[in-house]
C-alpha cells in the first residue's frame, strides 16, 4: 500500500496556492472590468448632462393657438379680419353678413389646418 502525503484543510498545498493565484487573477480582472464599466457610466452621464444643457428645452406654452408660430398666428388673424371686412363692406344685406361671418368663423379652424398643416409638437 502506498502512503499519500497528509492533506491540509484546503486540499493539497500546491493546489491551494494555485487556486489562490487563479482566484486573485480573476478578482483583479473583475476589478479592472468594474473600473472600466464605472468610467463608461460616468462618461455616459457627463455626455447626457452636456447634451441636456445644450439642447433647448421643449416648453408647453398653454396659450391659445400655441401650436402655431407668432407669424402664423398673426397671419391667421390678419387674413380673417380682411375677409370679414370684405364681407361687411361688399354685402348689403345684414342677415347675409351675419351668416357669412358665422360661417367664416366656424370654418376657420378647418381652413387653418388645410392651409398650414397640423402640428403635433
Amino acid at each position: 500500500m502506498t502512503r499519500a502525503p497528509p492533506c491540509s484543510a484546503t486540499g493539497w498545498p500546491p493546489l491551494a496556492k494555485e487556486r489562490a493565484l487563479r482566484r486573485a487573477a480573476r478578482e483583479a480582472e473583475a476589478a479592472k472590468l468594474r473600473e472600466r464599466r464605472a468610467r463608461a457610466v460616468a462618461r455616459r452621464q457627463r455626455r447626457r448632462a452636456l447634451v441636456a444643457r445644450l439642447t433647448p428645452k421643449r416648453r408647453r406654452t398653454g396659450r391659445l393657438l400655441a401650436r402655431r408660430t407668432r407669424g402664423q398666428r398673426a397671419g391667421i388673424v390678419v387674413v380673417t379680419l380682411v375677409l370679414l371686412a370684405l364681407v361687411w363692406f361688399l354685402v348689403d344685406d345684414v342677415a347675409l353678413r351675419l351668416v357669412l361671418t358665422l360661417l367664416g368663423l366656424l370654418c376657420l379652424p378647418a381652413l387653418v389646418v388645410v392651409a398650414l398643416g397640423r402640428r403635433t409638437s
